[in-house]
């Protein structure tokens, strides 16, 4: 269902296929607004607030990843869409690193466009809501609690207010769908620090060739398809909470610079040797016995202490139900 304030922004450069496109969207209740290039879509997104913008990849003068990246910094709630009629593995991955939602190919079928815009307006709208419940029960209560009725979860609660007065690094144990990062969420929400960036990455989610670049960003030309220079989760969460969620699955080779992090509080992005200063605190969650994968030589003993300067454990859902 379209609202008023869904606001569309096109940039195609070919007149027939921007005109079509326009029409199709407007019909189906969005306003839509559409140009030929670049420059002229972000002057407009500077100037007023748009809740979609669809960018075809291949224009005159900035291309459609240089509108991606510069919109994604302009407004990081806008829905990001890009299209091409030159699908390639390269272009659709440096699309979604600089901050687009999906990937749309040319010839374009209409009905999955719009199927894709209601689909970020959904997002949008959700993220939006989310964000409006947290700053109320912030409001409310100061902090943002998680409510426990079990023995084992305020024991939890307990260990986890006990860390959010310390800027010590946490571990999190339990199996998986226990709530480790929502105990990670609340340390942070209970903290001093409570108004800095809280990021999380799943490690386990990330393919082990993109880790380090994931946690330590890369510079321009670092490696094939690094076409722009893209901060860390590290750089990101300057100042706040990171958490490495699996951390269990952390390569043996980023294991080492994430242990440098921890000693010295610095770090070199892939590309360079220079060195960025950083101050996070970091949470670290698992299924994982780790103790067993360092005997196992799998996980390096130093960083595991490192990591476990505070321990909380999360006993299995079949204990509290």
């Amino acid at each position: 269902m379209t609202r008023p304030q869904d606001k569309v922004l096109i940039v195609e450069d070919e007149r027939a296929q921007r005109d079509a496109l326009a029409q199709y969207l407007g019909r189906a209740g969005y306003a839509v607004t559409a140009v030929a290039g670049g420059e002229e879509a972000l002057e407009l997104l500077a100037r007023g607030s748009f809740s979609v913008l669809i960018t075809d990849l291949r224009l005159p003068g900035m291309d459609g990843l240089g509108v991606v990246r510069r919109a994604h910094e302009l407004d990081e709630e806008l829905g990001l869409l890009l299209m091409t009629a030159y699908a390639s593995v390269e272009s659709a991955v440096e699309a979604l690193r600089v901050g687009a939602h999906d990937y749309l190919l040319k010839p374009l079928i209409l009905e999955e466009v719009a199927r894709k815009v209601s689909g970020l307006l959904e997002h949008r709208a959700l993220v939006r809501e989310n964000a409006r419940l947290r700053r109320a029960l912030q409001d409310r209560s100061g902090t943002a609690e998680v409510v426990a009725s079990s023995a084992a979860m305020k024991d939890v609660m307990a260990w986890a207010r006990r860390a959010a007065n310390s800027k010590a690094n946490v571990l999190i144990t339990g199996e998986t769908g226990t709530g480790k990062e929502v105990v990670a969420r609340a340390i942070h929400s209970l903290g001093a620090d409570r108004e800095q960036p809280f990021l999380a990455v799943n490690l386990a989610a990330v393919p082990e060739n993109m880790v380090e670049s994931e946690l330590f960003g890369h510079e321009r030309g670092a490696f094939t398809g690094a076409t722009a220079l893209k901060p860390g989760r590290f750089e990101r969460a300057d100042g706040g909470t990171l958490l490495l969620d699996e951390v269990g699955e952390l390569p043996p080779g980023v294991q080492a610079k994430l242990l440098r992090v921890l000693q010295e509080g610095s770090f070199e992005p892939l590309g360079t040797n220079a060195s960025s200063s950083v101050d996070v605190r970091i949470i670290s969650a698992t299924h994982r016995n780790l103790k067993e994968r360092v005997a196992e030589g799998r996980f390096r003993e130093d960083l595991y202490y490192r990591l476990k300067v505070l321990d909380v454990a999360i006993s299995p859902l079949r204990d509290r139900r």
